[in-house]
């Protein structure tokens, strides 16, 4: 059946907020990028700035200073996006345990509790951390102190030791019950019938998740673990920045806080240009991993994400 002409401009109108936002906020940045083939100094017009093509690109493995410094970015990045990524399965899993509960009214306050972490931002849950693990008031140390464990506070924030695990512990706590929402969104999708034949068979609830929730979630679950795989560098900053310290610097710095600590930390803008000249090379690999996550969905599943 044809789509009369009011009808398509009725939804194109409603699409317009949204292409002018992406157009605002992800494709005119990009004119940006020019900045990377410039030896370019704030206060300066880019018109006045000497191009350098290259240059900052080939500098990457030209300088061996530089090239250690990626490098030990990348491995603070794939390492926190693998252990992301290897922890992926826990809001499939409390989904369907969320929706084992029968109470209600106690089912409903789990699930906000667990919601509410997503809106907090970074610096107020790096204040709950600080509250929790500080060493002279810290709720942790202070039990530990008063049951004996230890002798003194330990600056559990300072600590460079398990970085990795530290921040994708707070990831999962931030973003457990926010990410079981689009599962249990699938979980209600699934066909009831499924589960009244099941029970007729005499099978039990532990047997009904394994052998039709589950399987009614993993199509999701892969989609979403295949774009987890495309977005594997991008990470963010707000959670690095806020923990970040002089201890853990070096095993803390992720590849998009590294590009801000170019270009604008500690008060230096003179990295700009070899700052974007990263971006760009992160935005590539970002796009690169998104066609071959594509192309792997379409070998294992038979279905590409696009």
């Amino acid at each position: 059946m044809a789509v009369s002409s009011s009808r398509k401009y009725r939804l194109f109108l409603m699409l317009l907020p949204f292409i002018v936002l992406v157009t605002l906020f992800a494709y005119l940045p990009l004119f940006g990028w020019r900045y990377a083939f410039f030896n370019y100094r704030p206060g300066i017009p880019l018109k006045m700035a000497d191009f350098v093509g290259f240059d900052w690109f080939l500098s990457i493995i030209s300088s061996p200073a530089r090239q250690a410094e990626v490098l030990r970015v990348m491995k603070n990045t794939l390492a926190i996006s693998g252990l992301g990524i290897l922890t992926s399965w826990l809001p499939i899993a409390f989904a369907i345990l969320l929706t084992e509960i029968h109470n209600i009214h106690y089912k409903k306050i789990v699930q906000t509790l667990t919601t509410i972490p997503n809106f907090i931002s970074w610096v107020l849950v790096y204040s709950f951390a600080f509250t929790l693990f500080s060493v002279d008031a810290g709720l942790v140390n202070r039990l530990l102190i008063d049951w004996g464990f230890i002798d003194k506070g330990i600056n559990f924030l300072l600590e460079s030791d398990h970085i990795w695990l530290k921040m994708t512990a707070w990831s999962i706590w931030k973003g457990l019950g926010w990410g079981a929402i689009m599962y249990l969104a699938a979980i209600a999708g699934i066909d009831q019938e499924l589960y009244e034949a099941a029970r007729v068979d005499g099978a039990g609830r532990w047997r009904q998740m394994w052998n039709i929730t589950l399987p009614g979630l993993l199509p999701t679950y892969f989609v979403l673990l295949l774009l987890s795989i495309a977005n594997l560098i991008n990470n963010g900053m707000d959670q690095y920045f806020v923990f970040r310290n002089a201890m853990n610097r070096d095993t803390i710095e992720v590849l998009d806080l590294y590009v801000y600590n170019l270009g604008f930390g500690a008060g230096s803008t003179s990295g700009i240009p070899f700052a974007t000249a990263i971006s760009m090379l992160k935005s590539v690999i970002s796009l690169t991993l998104l066609f071959v996550a594509n192309n792997l969905s379409r070998l294992l599943r038979g279905e590409r994400i696009f």
